[in-house]
């Protein structure tokens, strides 16, 4: 195929992608209730069940309840289209959420006239292995960087004569920064392997800047949780662990190019 053939062969597959992600943004939408009441809110409410495992750790090893959450965090709106503006957003996001792997999909089947029979053997697990990582960064932005932040953030004070109220607009971008933000950098391991599989990288790279990677990691947690030290170790963990999972990836793609 030509440039031009294979950028509308390209175009084709994001067209059903964007119309995959509005279907799925249609279902989350009319699911309201489960989708703000249940999920989106979740982490205001004092029996969330971040805080209630926390709690019940807490209480077994005998340093008592770890969070003091005595009511729900309330949540108010001072912008006139804000409510609106919240639930375009959130439907979009969970439309992306929900499709995931059928964008995966796609990807994989633009690429796929280009690989050979061995790695078109190995794709579904290579395109399971991507759907994992990113809900498993989902789902660990959602139930532990995101619920560590929002509690910090409303019951930290510096004096009892200042009021803490969050918007809703300053809750979702907390909340969402921390979901898809975690979902992406759990990806890692997978670019690691495109990396190494094209040479670029290697374990011993990898194992010599173990060091200044632990810093760059610090870094990134910082930017992609909000502001404040527990949620950013807290994101910094799961990013290490990564990393170290990354160079035995390496390892064993390095190995297959010396083999090959």
């Amino acid at each position: 195929m030509s440039f031009l053939g294979h950028i509308d062969e390209l175009r084709s597959h994001l067209l059903r992608s964007t119309i995959a992600v509005v279907i799925g943004s249609v279902i989350v939408a009319m699911n309201k209730s489960i989708l703000f009441d249940t999920l989106i809110f979740g982490p205001t409410k004092k029996d969330f069940i971040t805080f209630r495992l926390f709690n019940q750790l807490g209480n077994a090893v005998g340093i008592g309840d770890v969070f003091q959450n005595s009511k729900d965090i309330p949540i108010q709106n001072l912008q006139l289209m804000g409510q609106f503006n919240l639930y375009v957003l959130a439907c979009a996001v969970g439309g992306v959420v929900l499709v995931f792997p059928y964008i995966i999909w796609e990807l994989w089947r633009f690429i796929k006239p280009a690989l050979n029979e061995k790695e078109k053997k190995y794709s579904v697990l290579f395109i399971l292995s991507i759907y994992l990582l990113f809900m498993t960064g989902v789902f660990f932005g959602y139930f532990f960087v995101a619920p560590l932040a929002i509690n910090f953030g409303y019951f930290f004070t510096v004096s009892d004569l200042i009021q803490n109220n969050y918007t809703v607009s300053s809750y979702t971008s907390i909340l969402i920064q921390s979901i898809v933000a975690m979902g992406i950098v759990f990806l890692f391991p997978i670019v690691i392997y495109f990396l190494t599989r094209l040479g670029f990288i290697t374990p011993t790279f990898l194992k010599t800047y173990r060091k200044h990677a632990f810093v760059v990691i610090l870094i990134i947690a910082a930017i992609i949780t909000p502001s404040d030290l527990l949620s950013m170790f807290a994101a910094a963990l799961p990013l290490w662990i990564l990393y170290e999972c990354s160079i035995l990836v390496s390892v064993a793609v390095h190995k297959q190019n010396a083999t090959e």
